[in-house]
């Protein structure tokens, strides 16, 4: 059975994270604004706190985690309108072209390259054909200074902290070009994209152009 990693902090994730990560989440709804009826999966969805903004807005949301006791935070939040799935982003249960727009916020560098690449092509398998991908994740720079190494010197240390296998896959992430070079491998065009952080931090949006 997979450990659950979240299960002592899940309930205070959002009083030290989320309002670190609250700008992210704004500048990513100013990028693909939600419209009514808009059907959104979150692939890592933790406690909801993201997927919580495009329901005020009147989205159909689903989130996927495999996380128990963070979905048990997200299904206290979005109540049981939300779709809420525990399990596997690399082999999702939804339908081909089923999405509008997949969200996946601070969670592929966690990931080991060959379930961050099966994520990615379970995201193009689901997504409509004018759909979009919001990723938003660290960046492997330029990183500029000063502002830029003071936030990479948090970065490192909160990614340290995280665990050997958790940096291991974090400077794996980086040392292979970050969102720039999985959206290049996977045939994904950028819409709009976004670096802030001095540099440590990107948001793409991304479309796909071929017909899966």
């Amino acid at each position: 059975m997979k450990v659950d990693s979240y299960k002592k902090n899940a309930k205070l994730y959002d009083t030290f994270i989320g309002p670190l990560t609250s700008g992210l989440r704004a500048l990513g709804m100013k990028m693909f604004p939600p419209r009514e009826g808009m059907a959104v999966l979150d692939v890592g969805c933790g406690t909801g706190i993201h997927l919580e903004l495009y329901q005020k807005a009147g989205c159909n949301v689903y989130g996927i985690d495999q996380s128990p006791s963070m979905l048990q935070v997200a299904r206290n939040r979005l109540g049981e309108s939300a779709n809420l799935y525990m399990g596997d982003a690399s082999n999702m249960p939804y339908q081909d072209k089923e999405f509008d727009l997949i969200v996946m916020s601070t969670v592929l560098h966690e990931m080991r390259r060959a379930v961050r690449a099966a994520v990615i092509n379970e995201s193009k398998r689901t997504l409509k054909e004018d759909g979009r991908i919001l990723l938003i994740d660290f960046h492997p720079g330029p990183i500029r200074p000063l502002k830029g190494w003071f936030y990479k010197s948090i970065i490192t240390f909160i990614e340290f902290a995280g665990g050997r296998e958790h940096f291991k896959n974090y400077r794996d992430f980086i040392a292979n070009k970050g969102l720039p070079a999985i959206a290049s491998a996977h045939g994904l065009s950028i819409d709009k994209k976004k670096i802030v952080s001095g540099g440590n931090i990107a948001l793409f949006l991304l479309r796909t152009d071929q017909r899966l």
